[in-house]
């Protein structure tokens, strides 16, 4: 097909950094054209929910399996500048720091597609615990706090 669309292209791992890339619509801005805060969480969620998959972390098959899920426990954010309407964004998440049950990312909104030349909207640290089905805290399923540290050390993550 001549005019078909790219296809789907996720995020990637750059070194220890994962890099999302997001576009802003009209549906994210209120009347003036600016981001409205509440949908810089949207994109980080969507970043962390892709760095999951990306590095095998599966889930959707964790919830289906009864054995739990992530659930946000803390979070500060810090709104730098405004993204505006059709702006490009990159959205970096960094593994900060791996526990039994959590988990610990950093992550920054840049307006542009790269880390040297884009603005920073938003510096945001997310602990993700996870959860059994029940609410409490439970160890990560098996592997996945090795594959947290790996790409907290930027190495491959293993299979």
């Amino acid at each position: 097909m001549a005019n078909a669309p790219p296809p789907f292209i996720p995020g990637a791992f750059v070194g220890a950094a994962h890099h999302y890339r997001a576009r802003v619509y009209f549906e994210d801005t209120d009347l003036s054209g600016i981001v409205y805060h509440a949908n810089y969480l949207r994109y980080m969620e969507r970043a962390r929910s892709d760095m999951l998959r990306i590095a095998g972390i599966d889930q959707r098959a964790a919830m289906d399996a009864g054995d739990g899920s992530w659930a946000v426990t803390d979070l500060t954010i810090k709104y730098r500048r405004p993204a505006k309407l059709d702006d490009d964004l990159l959205v970096v998440s960094t593994v900060e720091a791996v526990r039994g049950a959590s988990v610990i990312i950093a992550q920054r909104i840049l307006r542009g597609t790269d880390t040297l030349s884009g603005e920073t909207l938003t510096d945001g640290q997310v602990t993700a615990a996870f959860l059994s089905p029940e609410g409490r805290p439970r160890r990560q399923p098996a592997g996945w706090a090795d594959r947290f540290t790996a790409i907290m050390n930027g190495e491959k993550i293993p299979c």
